[in-house]
Parts: structure tokens; C-alpha cells; sequence
């Protein structure tokens, strides 16, 4: 980034910061803070290890740091400006989930438009939602898009705070569905002095690969005989004798379907339900960044800052509007709207953002200052001196 640029977007994060005030977190003076500033050069310098005294008023901070990203820390210390971990006396932290959409199956961030990683993140985004609402009962959960290719959530109940990271990591493998199989969804039940085995319904992965099983076989229902055997013998392991056994046992009794009766049907049934088992694992789960979950130091986004990569707010969330939320539309600082600038780019390039669709060529442009803004931040632009 050169200095022109660099000084632009500096004073204009500047200008940001003194008509709003960065919401801070529970139990800010415990908190660690830190900062990454406008510094020349291609590299970024990380300014840590302060604690909110020595920030000062953090609305005087911001405004006259106009920090490039700003942070704070997921835990609490006794004393959180010490120069090292062991001297800061952690007491706990906030239970934190990373979604970015550089790390979602099927993204690849050079070839996948902006807009479309949002949408895939954001489809993530509630599924991690689910989990946490229907299989943890979280009640203290804060969501914020990060400013750049995905989400935050913030977990602040009291049970998880004290969570060490072998704890958390367990946490982490639930939600991503790892080491998942039939077998643990598996429960023996007695009835009647006979013993079956059955799905655990109750809730859970269990109840998310009965609700599959059940929608799979009224499917197969809904069939002829032949296309539903070809559809079963596309799973390994169920051939052709198979597939006619799992057919008897849906026709014959479907009530056992409903019941999550795994014994109905023999081995093959029983295959099916492994096969389904797979495919909601890999369809359900929360793709969520794993070291940012089990670090229990980690330093996270501070929401109503701006994000020095994308010229975009840190955006808070709430619970009714996470489906409504547009963050190319809700994430644009009212500060950059209203006000054209020059810039210079090297590439054809083509973004929407506000509403707007902003169509840039090699050479000088004028455009949208959000629209600007975000392609400085990102280096995809320069700023043109103004005429």
C-alpha cells in the first residue's frame, strides 16, 4: 500500500471513529486489547498486552488511533496488560466460534466471488446457530460478521467459561461432526422382553439422521420399484438383494421408520443408516476454525470497529435479524456513503456494495467512497489524487 493510500484510509477511519463509539465487552478492564496501526510497508505490527487504562477513554482512543484493526481477548486476567501469559492470571474466557469462509468445503477464495462466500458463510452461520440454540442451550450468544469473509459468535454463559481447551475441542468436534458414526447414535432398548436396537431421537445428531432416514424412505415410498432400487444401490455396501429387503421392511412396517427401529429390515437397513450418517455429517455440521474455538487467550474483532481489510463495520447482529442481515448492504459505514472519490486500479473489476454495482477499469476512477474504500483496503485500488 502506498502512502497516499495509506494516509487516506487512516483519515478516514479517523473520521469513522469520531462519530461512533465501539461497543465494548462484558468485563472490558479484564480484558486484554490490542491493535494493529497504519504502519508503512508491507508487513502489519501487532500492538498488544494493554488493558483498557492504559487505552484510556476508548472513544478518545479510537479517534485519534484510528487503529487498522482493533481487538480484544476472549478471556479475563487479573491483570491483563503484563508482558506475559503466565503473568496475566487468567480466570476465563468467552467460548468463541470462527466461521470464515476461506475455510469452507467447496470456497476457493481465488476463484469464488465475494458475494457467494458471504451467502455460503452465512448458510453456516446458522447452522452453528442451531447447535448452539437445540443441542447446547446457550442463552448468552452474540453474533457478529467479522468485516471481512465471515462470523463470530460469542458464547458468554457462565457453565462454559471456565472450559479449558481440551474441553472446548470437544466442543468443536461435535459441531463439525468429527469422528461421527452410526454406531454412537445407536441405543438398545427393551420391549416387551425382547431387545432392539433404535436411533437416539430424542435430539441431537441422533434426531438429525432419524428426521434424514424418515424423509429417505417416504421418499423411496413415493417411487417405483425400480428407481428406488437403483437408489439404494448407489450407497456402498447395499446390492441388489439389499435394497429389496430395506423396501420389504418400509412397505411392510413404515411405523418402525418413525420409531427409528434399526433392527426393521436387517444389515441393510442398518447400512443405510451408516450411509445417511455420513452424508448429514457432511451436510449439517459448522465448518468453524478449531484454534480460534479451543485458544482459550485468543483475541477477537472488537464489533462497531472497522475492519482494516475491507473498509467494512464489525457488525453486530441480532438474533431476529441474522437471516435478514446483508453485510455488503449493513456493513457499509454510513460515514463513507454519500461522497465520490478518485482511484486507480490496474484490473477490470466489478463489486456491489450499498445497493450499488461498481464497475472499475484500468486507470482512474470515480466512484462511490465506500465502494473505494473497500478496494484500497483490500489492495485491489490506490488512491488517485484528487483534481
Amino acid at each position: 500500500m502506498d502512502d497516499r493510500t495509506r494516509e487516506y484510509l487512516r483519515g478516514r477511519f479517523r473520521d469513522y471513529y469520531r462519530s461512533v463509539s465501539p461497543s465494548l465487552p462484558p468485563d472490558p478492564d479484564r480484558r486484554e486489547w490490542g491493535h494493529i496501526p497504519w504502519t508503512p510497508g508491507p508487513g502489519t505490527t501487532m500492538v498488544r498486552h494493554q488493558s483498557l487504562s492504559d487505552l484510556g477513554d476508548p472513544k478518545t482512543f479510537f479517534a485519534d488511533n484510528a487503529p487498522r484493526h482493533a481487538y480484544f481477548s476472549a478471556a479475563r486476567y487479573d491483570d491483563p496488560s503484563a508482558a506475559t501469559m503466565e503473568q496475566k492470571g487468567w480466570r476465563d474466557a468467552d467460548l468463541v466460534f470462527d466461521l470464515d469462509a476461506d475455510h469452507l468445503p467447496g470456497v476457493d477464495p481465488e476463484t469464488t466471488p465475494y458475494p457467494e462466500m458471504l451467502d455460503e458463510c452465512k448458510g453456516a452461520l446458522v447452522r452453528l446457530l442451531e447447535f448452539l440454540d437445540d443441542d447446547f442451550a446457550f442463552e448468552d450468544v452474540t453474533v457478529v460478521f467479522s468485516g471481512g469473509r465471515g462470523y463470530h459468535v460469542h458464547v458468554r454463559d457462565g457453565g462454559v467459561r471456565g472450559l479449558d481447551s481440551e474441553a472446548r475441542r470437544e466442543v468443536v468436534d461435535y459441531v463439525r461432526a468429527i469422528g461421527l458414526d452410526a454406531d454412537g447414535l445407536i441405543r438398545t432398548v427393551s420391549d416387551r422382553g425382547t431387545t432392539r436396537r433404535v436411533l437416539r431421537t430424542e435430539g441431537g445428531w441422533g434426531a438429525r439422521v432419524h428426521e434424514a432416514l424418515v424423509e429417505y424412505a417416504d421418499d423411496l415410498r413415493d417411487m417405483d420399484d425400480e428407481a428406488a432400487r437403483e437408489r439404494l444401490t448407489a450407497f456402498d455396501g447395499i446390492g441388489e438383494k439389499g435394497a429389496e429387503t430395506i423396501l420389504g421392511a418400509f412397505d411392510r412396517n413404515p411405523a418402525a421408520v418413525r420409531e427409528g427401529n434399526v433392527e426393521a429390515g436387517g444389515p441393510g437397513v442398518r447400512r443405510l443408516v451408516a450411509a445417511l450418517t455420513e452424508r448429514v455429517a457432511a451436510t449439517d455440521s459448522a465448518p468453524i476454525d478449531e484454534p480460534v474455538t479451543t485458544d482459550t487467550r485468543r483475541l477477537i474483532r472488537l464489533p462497531g470497529t472497522l475492519h482494516g481489510g475491507s473498509g467494512l463495520v464489525v457488525t453486530p447482529i441480532g438474533r431476529a435479524d441474522v437471516d435478514a442481515f446483508d453485510p455488503l448492504r449493513d456493513a457499509v459505514p454510513d460515514r463513507f456513503v454519500g461522497r465520490e472519490i478518485r482511484i486507480e486500479t490496474d484490473t477490470d473489476r466489478t463489486i456491489e456494495l450499498n445497493g450499488t454495482r461498481v464497475t472499475v477499469e484500468p486507470g482512474t476512477n470515480t466512484v462511490p467512497e465506500f465502494a473505494g474504500v473497500f478496494l484500497m483496503a483490500r489492495g485491489e485500488a490506490r488512491k488517485a489524487p484528487e483534481r
